[in-house]
């Protein structure tokens, strides 16, 4: 009878959130809108701890080489060895699906037809849900299931059990507790951390299951405290899952047909795709302007971009003879977006709705979800931003748009101050990253005159001074005297690209002569962003890719690039690793050594000596570059722009 309960509950759980879109819209299947995700599995992975920004996911390093498609029943599939894992880590960059993977499990289950070897299937949501300071394992029970009474010696003690943490790396608080104050009984009252700290270490319940979702930063503490655990990573879309993901979107089929065409011409909105909430971003896009092609390709370069042209679609038609009305609203949201990413929350009660001013039918349900209490639940309605991403689009917002004063001192509370944040982000608040990116975004001059021209509201270009000291002065701390200031973080990169101004990112790196990258995963995206970058970084004198790794964004289209395996040597004689990386191949071409280049890279390497005559050296050693290989190769000596002076 419990678990009856349980399994209607966890259903109707999550069910409750509506398809993502611009409007409300009716529930529809969970299934029907479900799109595989292409996933890759290791087993106690060496995970970096870095935060994977928008369009990169950062995670194993060997895992291109294992991408597998997996739906939610690979999760506690017997791995090779045949031992089925207990403790499961879903890794991915933000926007990846870590959540609709969870939800989808939680279906599963509690509909009978997968993960039926669990008797009961417990959700904590680390974002969202509102965590006492003192609990018990059964108190955590009963908050994740309410109005389910937890018979002591019945479902906890005699049960098997999967706990599900989504969103690990929000709980914000030390795993690093000591050892004889964990807990041993799920019914003892224990400070939050040490609850926890004993369903991780297994001292409490040690027989149940565990599904823990993070974003790479929470990789770090995990580590220390769990023991045989298995690493997952959602790598995205699939190519065919993207096109089949606006099939399931749109479901009219000449809609959707037309929506991934005019996606498919677009390389860089294409390749974005491989993030589902960036498919989601461009289909609702689609969904409302159709045929406005102009508009969307001119915000198509940067994320910040498509938000905006997403935020105008929203307000099209709404208070544009009232722009004070609406400046105002935007102000409360982005106050109450800012205010909740500063203290991890994404869930808002009714009065706090109310006392920002928010209340209002007309706006509100377009960018926030009302979620209704069930009977018998003794609170009121509670509130959530359609995304995560879309709350931290509004909270970098609240940093630049400009008021008359007397609305934030009424708000009070929040200050607007952007070197507080970008501190914060650079000590120690790493989850801020994708609220910075944002805010570089929006005060590129392009988004500064199409805020202004097509919403209405005013984007003050004050902050662009604060954001460029900060990112000319931001190495200087870990710098000896007389060294070379040097560059070592990919955020630097995707923070200009997002701006996109070649004078910004001119002045920015001008201080900069050495580009320093270790044992980084670099996607499509980050080449992209790193072009970009370099092509504008006059003072740039080494470049050093150590252990670094190219891919393609799709993850099978990798799959056929991973035999092209290269040694590569740039300006700093330092090594690292390529598969495929034509956006970066012809920007970083000066010295390539020890190249172990295949025949389908040699017509690439060709048009490099062609076209670049930067390049001086090339040693091919080790190289399997095949008779046609070479006779590519020969062209590109032959032609009048090459220069290279050394050849081995």
């Amino acid at each position: 009878e419990h678990r009856q309960d349980s399994r209607e509950h966890m259903v109707w759980e999550s069910c409750q959130d509506r398809e993502l879109g611009t409007c409300p819209r009716e529930s529809s299947s969970f299934h029907s809108h479900f799109t595989t995700l292409t996933i890759t599995r290791e087993p106690r992975s060496k995970h970096g701890a870095k935060d994977g920004a928008m369009g990169s996911s950062q995670g194993c390093a060997s895992a291109s080489s294992r991408a597998a498609t997996a739906t939610s029943t690979a999760l506690f599939e017997p791995s090779r060895d045949g031992q089925t894992p207990q403790v499961v880590v879903l890794v991915g960059a933000p926007g990846m699906g870590k959540t609709t993977m969870v939800r989808k499990v939680m279906v599963e289950w509690g509909e009978g037809t997968l993960h039926t070897e669990f008797d009961f299937v417990f959700c904590i949501d680390c974002k969202a849900m509102v965590l006492p300071m003192e609990a018990s394992v059964a108190d955590l029970v009963s908050q994740c299931c309410p109005g389910l009474q937890v018979p002591a010696g019945n479902i906890l003690d005699d049960q098997k059990i999967l706990f599900i943490f989504d969103g690990f790396e929000a709980l914000g608080f030390s795993l690093v507790q000591p050892e004889v104050e964990l807990s041993s009984d799920p019914r003892e009252v224990k400070p939050l951390e040490l609850t926890l700290m004993s369903l991780l270490k297994k001292t409490v319940l040690p027989k149940a299951s565990l599904l823990i979702t993070t974003r790479p930063t929470g990789l770090g503490s995990l580590r220390r405290c769990l023991k045989d655990e298995y690493y997952m990573e959602i790598l995205g879309f699939s190519a065919a899952r993207r096109e089949e993901y606006f099939h399931r979107y749109f479901e009219n089929p000449r809609k959707a047909d037309m929506a991934f065409r005019f996606v498919k011409g677009n390389k860089i909105l294409c390749s974005l795709c491989v993030i589902p909430i960036m498919s989601w971003t461009i289909c609702t896009i689609l969904e409302q302007e159709l045929c406005g092609k102009k508009n969307f390709l001119e915000c198509s370069k940067a994320t910040t971009r498509m938000m905006v042209f997403y935020l105008s679609q929203l307000l099209k038609h709404r208070d544009r003879d009232n722009p004070q009305v609406l400046q105002q609203f935007l102000l409360q949201l982005c106050f109450l977006a800012a205010e909740g990413i500063w203290k991890h929350k994404v869930l808002f009660e009714e009065k706090e709705i109310k006392d920002c001013g928010l209340d209002q039918p007309g706006l509100l349900p377009f960018f926030l979800n009302e979620r209704i209490p069930r009977e018998g639940e003794d609170h009121g309605s509670v509130y959530a931003f359609t995304h995560l991403h879309l709350q931290e689009f509004f909270a970098a917002m609240f940093y630049v748009l400009e008021d008359d004063g007397e609305m934030v001192s009424s708000l009070g509370r929040l200050e607007k101050d952007v070197n507080k944040l970008l501190e914060s982000y650079n000590k120690s608040r790493k989850d801020l990253n994708v609220t910075v990116q944002f805010l570089f975004g929006l005060v590129s001059q392009k988004s500064i005159e199409y805020m202004n021209k097509t919403i209405g509201c005013r984007i003050s270009p004050q902050a662009r001074e604060e954001l460029l000291e900060w990112l000319q002065g931001r190495y200087r701390g870990i710098s000896h005297p007389g060294q070379a200031l040097k560059v070592s973080e990919m955020d630097t990169f995707h923070f200009l690209f997002e701006m996109n101004e070649e004078s910004f990112a001119q002045s920015a790196l001008g201080h900069f002569t050495d580009l320093d990258l270790q044992d980084t995963k670099l996607t499509l995206y980050d080449q992209t962003a790193l072009s970009f970058c370099i092509q504008h970084w006059a003072g740039l004198g080494s470049v050093t890719l150590q252990g670094c790794s190219f891919h393609w964004q799709d993850p099978e289209a990798e799959l056929d690039a991973v035999g092209v395996v290269p040694r590569v040597w740039w300006a700093g004689e330092q090594p690292g690793q390529m598969t495929r990386a034509e956006p970066l191949f012809s920007v970083l071409s000066r010295r390539l050594q020890w190249c172990r280049l295949s025949e389908s890279c040699c017509a690439e390497l060709a048009a490099v000596l062609a076209e670049h005559p930067g390049l001086a050296c090339l040693e091919l050693a080790d190289s399997s570059l095949g008779d046609s290989g070479v006779r590519l190769l020969c062209e590109g000596l032959r032609t009048p722009g090459c220069r290279l002076r050394i050849l081995r």
